[in-house]
Order: C-alpha cells, then structure tokens, then sequence
C-alpha cells in the first residue's frame, strides 16, 4: 500500500490551526521542529500527513484536524493580536469564549487601533487573507488633526515607498473636514506595518482614532466594539473569492410572506381631484356680479340695506306677509 502524497509542514500544521505558514517557516529555521526523531533547520520540509511524527518544541503535535471555525471580531482599544504577550495585555483570542485550539488572528491590528479582525484554524484562510497578490481590500475610517489639502490627498493616493518598498497607493475619500480635525475613509490592498499612521505623519498629521469598519465586502454592521459572531458559509466564500470594495454586501430586503414584493402604501389624503373642481367651482359660482349705481341692491347698500320702491309697501324677508312684490322679486329670482 502506497503512502499518501508529501505535503509542506507549514501547510500541513496551518491546516491543523498550529499557526500561519509564514509562522511556521520561521520555526523550522529556528530548529522548534522535528519530524520523525530529526530536527530541521532548511526548508522545504516534505512529510507524509498521518504517518510522520512531528514535534514542535518537543511536544508531539496532534495531527487530528479539528473541524473549522471562523469569526468576525471587532477589537477594542487596547487588545493584542498575538497569540502569547509576556506583558500579560489582554489578547484578541480572549475574547473568543470557547475557541478550539488553533485559532489565531488572520493580519493584525496595532494595540490602538480598533474594528474588524477575522480569527480562524483555516490556514488556506489565512494564506489567502494576508498573501499580497490577491490584494483584499480593507476600510479604515480615521480621525486625524487638521484636515488635507489637493496636493497631500493626491500624495497619499499615489504609490511611494516604505522601507525601500513600493506601496500601491491608498484610496481616500473625505468624509468631514475642519480645522482641527478630519474625518478621512481609506482602502488598502496591503498589510504593511502602521501603513496609515506612517503616511499621514510624514504629511504631518497626526492619527487620533484608526478604526476597520470592513474586509473585503464584510462590515463591521451588528458587531459592537469587544462582541465576535460566527462568519457564515456565504461569507467565508466570499473571503475566498476576494471582492473588491465595490461589491459591499447591500442591506437585507425585508419582504411579506408569499414571497411578494412590498405594496407601497397609498396616499391617505381625503381630497381628490374630482372634489378639487367641485371646490374651485362653488368658489367662482359664490362671487358678487357688479352692481350698477341706479339699481334697488346698490341703494340698499348705500342706505344700509332699508331701501324701497317709492310709493310701495316693503316686503319681509322670508315673512308670512309676503306682498306681490316680494312673490315676484322670488319668481325673477328663481327664474335666473
């Protein structure tokens, strides 16, 4: 029976959640690992999953794959992503309640700064999450002193170098600006070392809140500062995948049961058209016609409503006694 195929150590023991590939490439030149009795000091070191033994500082390390799990936690001020702190500071895998073994952060975040870090056992995850070439973009929102100008903001989007290295340049948006203090929106492809605070300080500006709001199209939406949730099957995929900023997921649509769209409500209005010209036409019917100077309403008006015909008895208005004049006023009346 044939043995299985050779793997690399450092991608087997990612997979197993011991820690990254990188991390482990460095313990095998230190000489931390030996396989089968023998310790290692170059790479590559091939080994046979499941048949070799390995030991890692002398202890032997259990090449059961524990199942994978992988979490959105939104770091506080404060809190390391190392995995061991001799200073004793709170750790970002302290506040996972419950981690299985292996599970590390993907990237870093620095002690001040806060927002999204993913944590898992998956190294494929992590290989792909932190390795340059796939370029995953990452969302800072940041509070610095004073506010930039054209020329500073073209500077920071175009590429320069940092430790003789050339950076691909950041895309940023101004999100408020002041005198003493601005509010900026970046995106970075790169996981360089303080990449923000070091290009904003040779502008002379400095960094007073630096917080991830999103990897790739993961938000930090429903996650509060110091608070973890499990990342879905979907987004994990998407991790995978390697979205751009562009491809934000989009706020989820709340629809009625049976699957239909949402009505839209209509208006409560009481007053339609229709009832708009009944309106407009009791207005003009209701106005005065003009009223010439020799006429019976003319006088009245002038004589505060008392006036009569000469030599003929006045009529009551809406009386019993109605005279014949009166009935045939009301006739002419009527008549128009």
């Amino acid at each position: 029976m044939s043995k299985a195929k050779k793997v690399r150590v450092q991608k087997f023991l990612s997979e197993l959640g011991i820690a990254s590939r990188r991390a482990v490439e460095e313990m095998v030149l230190e000489g931390r690992i030996s396989v089968n009795g023998r310790t290692r000091t170059k790479l590559p070191v091939l080994i046979y999953p499941g048949d070799d033994e390995i030991r890692l500082d002398g202890l032997l390390v259990d090449t059961t794959p524990p199942d994978k799990v992988y979490y959105l936690l939104n770091k506080p001020q404060g809190t390391v992503c190392t995995q061991q702190d001799q200073a004793g500071r709170r750790r970002a895998i302290d506040l996972i309640k419950d981690a299985p073994r292996g599970v590390h952060c993907v990237g870093r975040l620095d002690m001040d700064s806060t927002g999204l870090i993913v944590m898992t056992n998956d190294g494929d995850l992590t290989q792909h999450l932190t390795h340059p070439k796939h370029g995953i973009p990452k969302t800072y929102v940041v509070e610095i002193e004073g506010r930039l100008d054209e020329e500073q903001m073209a500077k920071l989007k175009s590429p320069t170098y940092l430790d003789g290295r050339k950076t691909a340049g950041l895309k940023v948006k101004s999100l408020r600006r002041g005198y003493d203090r601005s509010v900026l929106e970046i995106t970075l492809r790169e996981g360089r070392n303080r990449e923000i605070r070091r290009l904003l300080a040779r502008l002379g500006h400095k960094v007073y809140k630096l917080r991830r709001t999103a990897i790739g199209a993961i938000t930090d939406r429903g996650v509060k500062v110091g608070n973890s949730r499990p990342l879905k099957r979907y987004e994990v995929a998407i991790l995978f995948k390697g979205p751009s900023e562009e491809d934000i997921l989009p706020a989820p649509i709340v629809r009625k049961p049976g699957g239909k769209k949402p009505i839209a409500k209509r208006s409560t209005r009481k007053t339609t058209p229709a009832k708009i010209e009944t309106k407009t036409t009791r207005k003009t019917s209701s106005r005065k016609t003009p009223v010439k100077p020799g006429s019976r309403r003319g006088a009245a008006r002038k004589t505060g409503g008392k006036a009569s015909s000469p030599g003929r008895p006045t009529a009551k208005r809406g009386g019993r006694g109605t005279t014949p004049a009166g009935k045939k006023n009301k006739r002419r009346r009527g008549s128009k």
